[in-house]
């Protein structure tokens, strides 16, 4: 790359949204059908974004005896008293709002033999409430139908295969994006770049999913919070050694009837309790069992409803419908992000979040199975009208720093002293780990001194109710900051 290639001027837009998943997507749609003009950066062309390959669905409350109200109760419980009451609020008042909308614009929804839509039930979940789009292929469908609409807009200019490296910010505000190809200028940039949760070796994740966002954010002098939180996703395919181990089996399935059996073909948990409960489970279980690993019962499920997970398993020499398989957890979904008000907007000026990347408070300390879809579309859609109110400011010079991304032993540190389970010995070696984000989760993991949701010290085993609702916010300076939120 040319020394001087971040140095060219990609144009002036009133929002450059970083990322092409289903919030970035989204957020780019909704500002321009506001009359924005938009300019959309990913790393990878539109259809390999981590949303196309989600198989989880869209939480909102749509049968007749669900309610908003039983949505945000089910949400406050599996967030283990961290969830700000207010984010839950409005991403359950809003999510029918938003199902309805997707569906007007031509989303195909399964749907049962009478027409109805299709609602699945899911860990957590008192009521059917998880709408899917071909099966275990939501992420898929939804994804390629937004990039299809994007597309036909006028007003969005779309940047494949471009990477940011650093955001244009003087510290108290964004300015712009510092792409690989050139510097986009912007009153309002809003990251929506996606999760963490490759940072952990073993994932359910794409390889991409490092936490870029937060990187960049951080750097440029905003705010993160509760980086404590990984959600580890219980049933991820176990075959160590190969491109498949981590691999996500979707919980949909245990809601279908599929079981997790120990080494003597007995369940040995409730599937449907909360994904935190359900880890944890697990993992007592195989110490049970000296190390031996459970397994998950899919026999009595229809392949047919769910063909992209059989044909996974048996690209990884499995036959779901003849045997169990094994699984065990992996770093799925981070609860913790680029902290932002209930309009995505960040502790600088300028700068707005949305997605996997944001933080507002919603998921908690463990997030209910579905709401993050949801999420994307919710809180997407806020962040970008409120960006668009943005006016723009005079360009300050353009900072020296870079993104580097982390390497292998990183990655090897963070599953190894940040996994499923954590001490305080353990998540002191990543206080000198060269990736930001390694360094920040590892910060603010020793500094929060309980097991709550996804983080689980075995120092600290019990949950201390002194922290009920508090946050951890990690500044740009290293330094942490307690905060409760309303």
């Amino acid at each position: 790359m040319p020394a001087n290639t971040e140095e060219r001027d990609l144009g002036t837009f009133d929002l450059v949204v970083v990322g092409g998943g289903a919030a970035g997507l989204w957020a780019a749609l909704c500002a321009a059908e506001e009359g924005g003009s938009v300019c959309l950066v990913s790393r990878k062309p539109l259809a390999e974004s981590a949303s196309f390959h989600a198989q989880g669905g869209l939480a909102a409350s749509l049968e007749q005896a669900d309610s908003p109200d039983q949505h945000f109760e089910d949400t406050m419980k599996a967030g283990r008293n961290l969830c700000r009451a207010s984010a839950v609020r409005v991403l359950v008042d809003e999510g029918p709002g938003i199902v309805d909308d997707l569906i007007r614009r031509g989303m195909n929804f399964d749907r049962e033999a009478d027409g109805s839509l299709s609602l699945a039930l899911e860990g957590g979940h008192e009521y059917r409430r998880i709408i899917h789009s071909g099966g275990s292929q939501t992420g898929r469908e939804i994804t390629s139908a937004l990039a299809q609409m994007v597309a036909a807009m006028d007003r969005i200019e779309v940047l494949e295969e471009t990477s940011a490296v650093a955001l244009v910010s003087d510290g108290e505000r964004c300015h712009g994006v510092i792409t690989e190809d050139g510097t986009i200028r912007s009153p309002a940039t809003l990251m929506a770049s996606g999760g963490a949760a490759a940072l952990w070796r073993r994932t359910s994740n794409p390889w991409g999913a490092i936490g870029a966002g937060p990187v960049l954010a951080s750097a440029a002098g905003a705010e993160l919070a509760d980086l404590e939180f990984c959600q580890f996703h219980p049933t991820c395919l176990s075959v160590p050694g190969t491109a498949l181990d981590g691999a996500l089996i979707t919980e949909a399935v245990r809601g279908e009837g599929a079981a997790l059996i120990d080494v003597e073909g007995r369940r040995f948990t409730d599937e449907l309790a909360p994904r935190d409960d359900v880890t944890a489970a697990i993992l007592a279980q195989v110490e049970k069992q000296g190390g031996r690993g459970v397994r998950l019962d899919l026999t009595a499920i229809d392949a047919n409803r769910f063909p992209s997970v059989f044909e996974l398993l048996q690209a990884a020499g499995f036959d779901g419908t003849q045997e169990p398989i094994p699984i065990s957890p992996g770093a799925h979904y981070m609860m913790g992000g680029i902290a932002v008000d209930l309009d995505g907007k960040t502790s600088i000026e300028g700068l707005y979040a949305a997605g996997e990347c944001a933080c507002t408070g919603l998921h908690g300390a463990n997030r209910l199975a579905s709401n993050s879809l949801t999420e994307c579309f919710v809180f997407g859609r806020r962040a970008a009208t409120a960006g668009l109110r943005e006016e723009a400011r005079p360009m300050p010079e353009l900072p020296d720093w870079r993104f580097d991304p982390p390497q292998p032993p990183t990655r090897e540190a963070v599953w190894q002293y940040a996994g499923p389970q954590r001490d305080a010995a353990g998540l002191a070696h990543l206080s000198d780990d060269p990736y930001l984000l390694a360094r920040a989760i590892g910060n603010a993991a020793l500094n929060r001194e309980e097991s709550r949701g996804g983080h689980r010290r075995t120092d600290f085993p019990e949950t201390d109710p002194g922290l009920d609702f508090t946050h951890l916010i990690y500044r740009p300076d290293g330094e942490i900051a307690l905060r409760r939120w309303d």
